[in-house]
């Protein structure tokens, strides 16, 4: 079994009092990490529970915390002794937030709990758990856990990270970073060993995260709007987004268009990146740009409509994203630097980088006063340029 990084920040956690909250996008593995907490509990006073089951559902609507507690009892949990409960994709349950507040107040339990959304969850637990949480946000498989699941060695995946193009790194592992750039992190996808079935992954991921968290956080007669929003979004990614046009071209109300897009950057579909600026009126006034969440996603649901620029650039925005607090930097002119990392570093992004890249990124860099740059690419020049971070080693 491979320890993905968010496991050490987990296991931390899983001595301490606050409820363990992990939030993530369906099938990004909440289920597994939970599951190997659960592993690493020394003691038998402990149980997972799958509130998608119906018999869970029912048991947690009933009005008498008595009488779950019961059945909790039952099922051999002690609540005199210390113990410990998982609640796996507990959003599909209205009245548990005000459930485990109860028992925490009440009884010496450690809950471990899971969910899809963070609009969602983060409103609930300020109302009903305020100071009794930590959130942990899980994502899809980077770059560094995709080579693990594939079966790199750990110590030279450390050894290249981030490190100058180096030819050697590059040609072993280049196929895998083109999978990883086409068809993305989620762990099923990355282990599936047919394309058929790596597209058919994430045909259902789709489906089942517009049909579920739709039909949670919203009319559920907008889910054919909603898919049509991401779609058109997934081929405007990397650029900034226009409100009235998306608007005029989805036939959906202007104030609805931000709506969703709100509900899709919060149920973990998408990243908004805001501009770099030092003046805080125009970072408000000035779009944001657009991202997925997962190069799988945006290529299922964008198909031959964006090009292989626009992937790798969105396949670099969520790595740099997962590393730093990013922005994106434009002058009214139309001259721009890809990213601004941590306010302080100067990025850019090309497929196949030269000098002339470097030179540019350089001059643009040191008019605001930013004197570190970093040129990621995708492919090695002919003229055998390498003063570029390659994707496959930035993580």
């Amino acid at each position: 079994m491979v320890v993905r990084q968010i496991y050490r920040k987990l296991e931390k956690h899983l001595n301490k009092r606050q409820v363990t909250v992990v939030l993530g996008m369906r099938r990004v593995g909440k289920s597994t990490a939970v599951k190997y907490l659960l592993s690493k509990v020394k003691h038998n006073n402990k149980i997972y529970i799958d509130c998608e089951k119906i018999e869970y559902q029912t048991l947690f609507n009933t009005p008498s915390y008595d009488s779950i507690i019961n059945e909790l009892e039952l099922q051999g949990i002690t609540f005199n002794k210390t113990a410990v409960i998982v609640l796996d994709e507990i959003q599909l349950i209205k009245n548990l937030p005000s459930f485990i507040k109860y028992i925490y107040d009440t009884y010496s339990v450690k809950f471990i709990v899971t969910g899809s959304s963070s609009y969602y969850l983060k409103n609930l637990f300020t109302e009903s758990l305020a100071g009794r949480k930590t959130i942990f946000e899980m994502h899809p498989l980077n770059f560094n856990e995709f080579l693990l699941f594939r079966g790199a060695k750990e110590d030279l995946i450390t050894k290249y990270s981030q490190v100058q193009f180096n030819i050697a790194w590059y040609n072993k592992y280049k196929e895998f970073y083109k999978e990883f750039i086409k068809y993305g992190g989620f762990p099923e996808v990355v282990m599936s060993k047919s394309i058929k079935h790596k597209k058919e992954l994430l045909s259902d991921i789709i489906n089942s995260y517009i049909d579920m968290d739709v039909k949670l956080l919203s009319d559920y007669s907008l889910n054919k709007d909603l898919f049509n929003l991401a779609k058109l979004l997934s081929a405007r990614v990397g650029s900034k987004i226009d409100f009235t046009k998306l608007s005029s071209v989805a036939g959906i109300d202007r104030r609805k268009i931000s709506d969703y897009i709100y509900l899709f950057e919060n149920t973990y579909l998408i990243k908004l990146v805001k501009p770099f600026t030092k003046n805080i009126d125009k970072e408000v006034s000035q779009q944001p740009k657009l991202y997925f969440s997962d190069n799988g996603l945006l290529h299922a649901l964008a198909g031959d409509t964006i090009s292989s620029g626009q992937l790798f650039e969105n396949a670099i925005a969520i790595q740099l994203h997962h590393l730093f607090e990013v922005n994106y930097y434009q002058k009214k002119t139309g001259q721009e630097i890809d990213f601004i990392l941590n306010k302080k570093i100067a990025t850019e992004v090309k497929e196949t980088p030269i000098l002339q890249d470097l030179t540019v990124l350089k001059a643009r860099s040191l008019e605001l006063g930013i004197k570190k740059q970093i040129l990621i690419g995708n492919n090695p020049a002919s003229n055998g340029f390498k003063q570029f971070l390659w994707g496959g080693n930035l993580y």
